[in-house]
Formats: C-alpha cells, structure tokens, sequence
C-alpha cells in the first residue's frame, strides 16, 4: 500500500467512473464526499456498527480540502482512520489518493455522533466500541 496511507487503518480501492468527471474534466467537487462516506462505511463495518436499529452512527458534519484534480482513467485509494473519540461523537479522517499520480487530492474529516435509532435521539457510544477503534487504530 501507498506511504501516504500508513497510518490509516482502512483503506479501500474504487475506479474514477467516466460519469464522475463534470464539465471542467475533473472529478465534480461531490464525488470526493461519496469516496469519504464509502471509506466511513468500509470503517463500520470493520466494527460491526451498521444498524438502523440501536445505537449506531449518524453523520453531524463533513468537510473536504482539494488537493488535486483526479481525472479519468485512475483508480484511488481511500484510507480512513479516527483522530478523535469522545463519548458520544467521534473524528474520523479520509484521505484519498490517487493511484495515478501518486499523490493525495483530497482530505477530509467528519464529524460522526452516535444516535438511538430506535428513540430517535442522539446517545453515547458503548465502552466496548470505543475500545473496538483503540485496537483497529493500532493496527493499520
């Protein structure tokens, strides 16, 4: 895997579509938030956290800097990993890089709150799961 991804435990690898580039023949600035949020669910998945039932996680914010324009035909990969856990919320941070060039075009954080799908109000992350993310983060 790529030196620019060594310390992010999930990484996954999806082709640049024809249909994502936009009328400037780059990458359209919302593809980048759909490669984060395929990263994010890469990441719960690997703590067995998708549910629509319980407590689970909603995203609360997401923002993305452009670093550079990924163009078709390339492939990237997505790293994810969490910088931040608190409670009830978590950081998690993306990084995708282009297989390409060789270089990052994009970097992003999100903002991740743990929320009762049932009671339908926000909650507080289990022990366990937080413990979960400490063994995956040592681990890439």
């Amino acid at each position: 895997m790529h030196e620019l991804l060594k310390d992010f435990p999930v990484i996954i690898e999806t082709p640049v579509a024809w249909g994502d580039m936009d009328a400037f023949q780059h990458v359209n600035n919302t593809v980048y938030f759909r490669y984060f949020e395929s990263g994010r669910i890469a990441y719960f998945e690997r703590l067995n956290v998708m549910t629509n039932e319980g407590v689970g996680p909603i995203l609360a914010a997401a923002q993305c800097k452009f670093k550079f324009p990924l163009t078709y035909p390339d492939a990237v990969w997505i790293g994810t990993r969490i910088t931040e856990i608190g409670d009830d919320r978590f950081t998690m941070q993306s990084r995708v890089v282009s297989q390409r060039y060789q270089r990052v075009a994009a970097e992003g954080d999100s903002v991740i709150v743990a929320y009762d799908y049932g009671a339908r109000k926000k909650a507080m992350w289990p022990e366990e799961l937080k413990q979960q993310i400490r063994v995956l983060e040592q681990t890439p």
